[in-house]
């Protein structure tokens, strides 16, 4: 079961102990890091998260709240010992940026990073567990939201029958993919006897930041988790889209088009110290939503 760990949830500015964004998707013993805020590699400590299993980051866009923590990453994890790849994804500005960075404190990173710059949208990258995507968000500067698919295989294992037919467990991959199974004597077991239709692969998505696109709900349709920012509170809805934000009220509206399962907001603005009321207006047009709280983890 995929488990998204909430890191930073502020935007602009640390703020009223809240941190800058930065989440953290684990499946396995597969971790991915999504934007990285100031602050993150602190927020990876003080949570707990293995840093050594985050072999990709995604990076939204090149606001400094998204990304201003990244090259002290990068170097903690060299002096750390890393030397593992690590693959970025992200708009193809960051690529000389992070160069000149390490440029000019003559720094050689222990390990080879692979920098993929975020062009199109569709599939980035297709690991054991998930297969990620990229779709683009409507922001200041070029954003993109991302789409994380679970790998699953389409049937799941009954397991008493199977050992009723003696079928071998290392046939069982093999089951799961559909196959039937053959026994010494010639005999044919049908799949759909020691086996049951699995159940969807679960999905989340990142919507990062971007003005209110009710388009967005079609790229994330049936998601199972939902990140959707929320800057401001209902009565500033001429100022987010002045500043091409969300609202809380357009948060939910853009979950209950997509006919998500559960949504969770953040990216709040400096200017609120208390959340109460974003989970409330939220709420009021989609039920099933939480805030995202530093330290909070979402199973989905």
């Amino acid at each position: 079961m995929p488990v998204l760990t909430i890191l930073g949830n502020n935007s602009a500015i640390p703020a009223f102990g809240r941190n800058p964004t930065a989440q953290v998707l684990q499946a396995g013993e597969e971790a991915y890091l999504i934007d990285c805020g100031e602050g993150t590699q602190s927020q990876l400590s003080k949570y707990k998260v293995k840093r050594n299993h985050i072999n990709r980051i995604f990076i939204s866009h090149l606001h400094g709240d998204h990304y201003f923590g990244l090259i002290g990453l990068l170097t903690s994890m060299s002096l750390l010992g890393r030397v593992h790849d690590m693959h970025l994804h992200a708009p193809a500005l960051l690529q000389p940026i992070i160069q000149l960075q390490l440029d000019a404190a003559d720094t050689r990173l222990g390990y080879q990073l692979y920098f993929h710059a975020l062009t199109t949208e569709g599939e980035i990258a297709n690991d054991k567990r998930m297969i990620i995507s990229s779709f683009k968000v409507q922001h200041r500067i070029d954003c993109w939201g991302f789409l994380f698919k679970e790998k699953r295989n389409p049937r799941s294992i009954d397991a008493l029958k199977a050992k009723a037919f003696e079928i071998p467990e290392a046939y069982y991959g093999e089951l799961q993919k559909g196959k039937d199974y053959t026994t010494k004597k010639g005999t044919t077991i049908p799949n759909k006897e020691v086996t049951k239709a699995a159940s969807n692969a679960k999905i989340y998505a990142y919507c990062a930041d971007t003005i209110f696109d009710p388009s967005i709900a079609e790229k994330i349709k049936n998601a199972d988790l939902v990140y959707h920012e929320t800057t401001y509170l209902k009565d500033l809805e001429e100022r987010a889209a002045s500043r091409f934000h969300c609202t809380t009220v357009q948060a939910g509206t853009i979950a209950k088009l997509a006919n998500a399962k559960k949504l969770i907001i953040g990216h709040f603005s400096s200017k609120y110290e208390a959340l109460d009321d974003f989970l409330l207006q939220t709420k009021a047009v989609f039920e099933n939503t939480e805030l995202a709280l530093e330290g909070v983890c979402f199973k989905y």
